[in-house]
């Protein structure tokens, strides 16, 4: 009895490897054809994205000029004659925004405008041989400024581009006559955009997302994100009608947002022990219910540090000012210039806070 139960299991065993054996197969069979399926879901989704991507530049070309300076093509727009005036725009956007604003008309007619697209955005590229802070970002600025013959220029950032604007500013002083930043971020804090934009901004990986999931996550909250960005203002209808979102849904711009996200906040910790270093005129302007960036603990804190500063608060406006307030935007522009014509004689005086609601009233007003 023993030895057939013996011989029994010895059988069952076997069988049970036999069946194993037989199931192994199949398993790995359906796991490749899983695999695979999902291998030409990513490869269709990427060509697509790709696809679109040259599409969105077809129909939005190129409506300024290039400088080629170490591998890069800058785009850039130029406006006007008069004192020089550089604009950076902010994280997501291009050379378009400040254009559908309304504000680069009426520059232009007292200043010499230079809009710039910033390393990755619009029709300018984005190397990857470098890592585009915004000191990088800045020392492209200036060597664009040498090439174009522009010495102490007004220069007007808004948003992300407020970094590099301060960047350029303390590294290359001579470039900037003034200084105006729009709706900055000047300190560091917790973001949770940075943690979002973390796996995007990887390197292989992040290429990956940007040409499958990205695209579509980013149709899919446009409307909601344009909305955060205006609050409490409405979107307006000229910028829903002709800001060229396909450009900024392509892959590669995906990536030099989520890039410029993740950079920001070791970015604005590294420039703010250095803010005491700024001489020049200084004319901060924001939105006081900015649903992006937090009025008080940037724009404030900022003229606080500075002590000589002049803070626009524009009550009732949130993040994209020059789009809500253009003329108030081109005020403090003007400001900026008036001021920088003190300050080379040495006459540079303080002045108060000045409170603008988004109507256009100035309530106790200090000019």
């Amino acid at each position: 009895m023993h030895a057939r139960g013996h011989i029994l299991e010895k059988v069952m065993k076997g069988h049970s490897r036999s069946t194993n054996h037989r199931w192994l197969p199949t398993r790995l069979g359906g796991a490749a054809l899983t695999a695979t399926a999902a291998t030409a879901i990513l490869g269709t989704t990427a060509l697509l994205a790709a696809r679109r991507a040259r599409q969105a530049e077809r129909d939005n070309p190129p409506a300024g000029r290039f400088l080629d300076i170490e591998g890069v093509h800058l785009h850039f727009l130029e406006r006007g004659q008069g004192p020089p005036l550089v604009l950076l725009h902010g994280n997501g956007a291009m050379v378009q925004d400040f254009e559908i604003s309304g504000i680069l008309e009426p520059l232009a007619r007292r200043y010499r405008v230079i809009a710039v697209d910033r390393p990755g955005f619009g029709h300018t590229n984005r190397p990857r041989s470098q890592i585009w802070t915004p000191t990088a970002q800045a020392d492209l600025v200036h060597k664009a400024l040498i090439q174009l013959d522009i010495v102490q220029a007004i220069v007007v950032g808004h948003s992300w581009g407020t970094l590099v604007a301060l960047s350029l500013a303390l590294n290359h002083p001579a470039d900037v006559r003034s200084l105006v930043l729009l709706s900055g971020y000047y300190f560091p804090t917790l973001r949770a955009d940075v943690l979002a934009s973390s796996a995007t901004a990887a390197p292989v990986i992040g290429d990956l997302l940007s040409y499958t999931i990205a695209p579509l996550l980013g149709r899919g909250m446009r409307s909601r994100v344009f909305r955060k960005l205006f609050a409490p203002a409405a979107v307006p209808s000229r910028f829903k009608a002709e800001f060229p979102t396909e450009l900024a849904l392509r892959p590669s711009q995906l990536k030099a947002s989520a890039s410029d996200t993740v950079l920001m906040t070791p970015s604005a910790a590294a420039l703010a022990e250095r803010y005491g270093e700024l001489k020049m005129p200084i004319i901060i302007m924001a939105g006081r219910e900015d649903r992006i960036v937090d009025f008080t603990r940037q724009s404030g804190r900022l003229d606080e540090v500075l002590g000589k500063s002049t803070l626009v608060s524009l009550e009732g406006a949130g993040h994209m000012i020059h789009h809500i307030v253009p003329e108030k935007v081109v005020e403090g522009i003007n400001l900026a210039a008036s001021r920088s014509a003190i300050a080379e004689n040495s006459q540079l005086i303080p002045m108060q806070p000045i409170t603008v609601d988004a109507a256009g009233s100035k309530p106790g007003a200090a000019a």
